[in-house]
């Protein structure tokens, strides 16, 4: 018997609280529709095309302009958007979902089942013709079949799996796109609460409230993402008033902002670790991991770096994740100085050793936290140093390519918990730190294939345990997010996943 499944369960703690005082305001629902506001980032786009953007950075701009068949909401579900409700078998095998009607693409046409399907099979890899510069969504290739029919006068999309796999929903926020448009890459055409205006690379991306959106309309009329190259260059635009809400504080700069800014703080939603290629010297050796995973003071790192917000991680996940969150492991490995001396020595460094930190320039937060890291890990004789590169560079030769030491970084998800792992799989092309656990692969397909929820979060409690235990990498945190907000402005909101949206944004 199938059921009509409105909301994806994940038990979700309270992501954000306010940090600054706000005065009372009317509700957005009454606010007059504003004009347009400036919204700072450190990072610029490196794809319009939404099935091809890889950084987190960009897929948080995009959020507005792109929807699925369902879209995460503040509170962590997952609710219909595309389509105006979905049902899963409870066997696992079979999703249907019913297409919302007349709903506009940016472009004045109407999403139709074809759209639909063309965009679910060009996440998957399934189009006779493939772009190589899709990223394609390796969990998508459980489906066997993606089929169009009716119901009455309402399109349905029914996919069928190879396998049980209750939390694909968890992925199909894909976005939907028109199938015959070609310019997605330069106009960018989607469903979202607002239109794409303008780009100009390094400098800007501007988009409009979408007056055909088929939801409530976005309060705002125009928003404009200025880039920055740093937080520094952002900063001093905040200092200048050019910038009205920029999200990657730290705990110094959110102090000076004082009375100026309304500042709000929450998490990023991010695995951010020292990510360790294990197929390298020295790091190939469990025994030296581990004794970075002791050297290293998370908390003095969130203290340092965010005046004490976000959370300690023991693994390569994240609370958001709530009933699947193993919070056991986040004490795992205490801060140990000599514990950290007795791992080396066994492992043949009794003197210590050297390493690079290869960090993307544009993240200062990454940054700081590798300057942080550099002072404690002198404490047991090992020599870190800091090499920033481009965020193009660290996409080819760390991503990509596998060609680091270390680096420092922080992993974005959707909302399904085999998301978040998959950077681990043996063989996969995510697995960026050469992790070579065939057991993990194992247990990670029989997690996301069980149908009940207690077994699911057995497995995935047991794949959390072995990424500690082997020190797949030094899990650090997720990160404090700290918002500078025009004090004009209401309506700004923590998502549990990496996005900024502009659509609750309002002027008071």
């Amino acid at each position: 018997m199938k059921k009509t499944v409105i909301l994806f369960t994940l038990i979700l703690g309270a992501l954000a609280v306010l940090y600054g005082c706000k005065d009372g305001t009317k509700d957005p629902k009454d606010e007059k529709k504003g004009d347009s506001v400036v919204v700072g980032i450190t990072q610029d786009l490196d794809s319009l095309d939404p099935h091809k953007a890889v950084a987190a950075g960009t897929k948080e701009v995009l959020y507005n302009i792109f929807e699925g068949l369902v879209k995460p909401d503040k509170d962590g579900n997952l609710v219909p958007a595309v389509a105006e409700s979905y049902q899963i078998s409870d066997d696992g095998t079979v999703y249907t979902f019913v297409l919302r009607q007349n709903v506009k693409f940016h472009n004045g046409e109407t999403v139709t089942a074809d759209d639909v399907v063309y965009s679910l099979k060009r996440c998957a890899g399934m189009l006779e013709t493939s772009d190589p510069e899709v990223q394609v969504v390796a969990a998508l290739s459980v489906i066997d079949t993606i089929e169009a029919t009716k119901d009455g006068d309402k399109d349905v999309i029914k996919l069928t799996l190879k396998e049980p796999n209750t939390e694909l929903i968890g992925l199909l926020t894909c976005s939907i796109i028109p199938a015959n448009y070609t310019e997605q890459a330069t106009k960018p055409v989607g469903t979202g609460p607002f239109a794409f205006t303008s780009y100009k690379p390094m400098d800007s991306l501007v988009m409009t409230r979408f007056e055909d959106y088929w939801g409530e309309n976005a309060h705002l009329n125009e928003v404009t993402f200025s880039i920055s190259e740093d937080t520094d260059a952002a900063f001093l635009k905040l200092l200048a008033g050019s910038i009205d809400i920029f999200p990657y504080l730290t705990a110094d700069q959110a102090s000076q902002l004082e009375g100026q800014y309304d500042i709000y703080k929450g998490e990023m939603s991010l695995v951010q670790a020292l990510f360790l290629n294990n197929a390298v010297q020295p790091f190939d050796n469990p025994l030296v991991r581990q004794a970075l995973c002791y050297a290293i003071d998370r908390n003095e790192i969130l203290e340092l770096l965010s005046g004490g917000s976000g959370s300690v991680l023991g693994s390569g996940m994240y609370s958001s994740f709530g009933l699947y969150y193993a919070k056991d492991l986040e004490g795992y490995y205490t801060y140990d100085v000599e514990k950290a001396k007795e791992l080396l020595a066994e492992a043949g460094y009794p003197d210590g050793f050297s390493f690079t930190i290869t960090v993307p320039s544009n993240y200062d937060f990454h940054v700081s936290t590798a300057e942080v890291i550099v002072n404690q890990l002198k404490k047991i004789g090992v020599t870190a140093t800091i090499e920033p590169v481009e965020w193009a560079t660290w996409l080819s030769d760390v991503y990509s390519a596998h060609e680091f030491q270390s680096t420092i970084i922080g992993l974005d998800s959707q909302l399904a918990p085999s998301d978040i792992l998959k950077y681990y799989l043996l063989d996969s092309p995510k697995n960026f730190i050469n992790y070579g656990n065939a057991e993990f692969t194992e247990v990670y397909n029989q997690a996301k294939a069980a149908v009940s929820v207690e077994t699911k979060k057995e497995l995935y409690t047991k794949l959390q345990q072995m990424l500690t235990e082997d020190a797949a990498s030094v899990f650090l945190q997720s990160p404090g997010l700290m918002v500078a907000v025009n004090p004009k402005l209401g309506g700004y909101t923590f998502y549990p996943v990496y996005v900024q949206d502009m659509a609750s944004v309002y002027f008071k």
